[in-house]
């Protein structure tokens, strides 16, 4: 039985009775492809003008479906987050970036990733993976966001893990 309130009884709910999409419902003239061509040619010739290569345009009044402006992608280190040049969290390592930390670096190291370490018998990636904290070996940097929205990098190596 169907359920869509038309009571024809097909067992379905698709609407027999109501608009179809017929012929008269898109425009058989419309190109959605040439005209994003034509757009990336105009794009193409601009920067090859005024010699700016690795520059992206968008329009300042696009918005965006929630009613939020669109902001422009490349407009420079103004708009974007950048890390602070103080750093102001703790130099030590926290037991769950030490757990992200050691978890990464053990599945790198699984997947075949060079290790970094003299190894004394060890084949289980998590143990060599601490073995490479101990030492300060590991090759990555945490990023910690702030809540104004800028961040401080840190290397592995320059925290104090105990």
């Amino acid at each position: 039985m169907s359920d869509d309130g038309y009571g024809d009884g097909h067992g379905d709910d698709y609407d027999y009775g109501g608009p179809s999409f017929g012929g008269d419902a898109y425009d058989e003239h419309y190109d959605l492809l040439g005209q994003e061509g034509e757009a990336q040619e105009e794009n193409a010739e601009a920067e090859a003008g005024n010699g700016e290569a690795n520059t992206v345009n968008v329009e300042q009044d696009q918005e965006m479906g929630n009613g939020e402006e669109a902001t422009a992608v490349g407009a420079g280190l103004s708009g974007e987050r950048q890390p602070n040049k103080v750093r102001i969290t703790t130099p030590y390592l926290t037991k769950y970036e030490r757990a992200r930390v050691l978890g990464t670096r053990a599945l790198q190291i699984s997947m075949n990733a060079p290790v970094l370490v003299q190894l004394d018998g060890e084949t289980d990636a998590l143990q060599i993976a601490i073995k490479e904290l101990s030492q300060r070996k590991i090759p990555l940097i945490i990023r910690r966001y702030l809540p104004d929205g800028s961040f401080e990098d840190w290397s592995v190596s320059e925290l104090i893990s105990d």
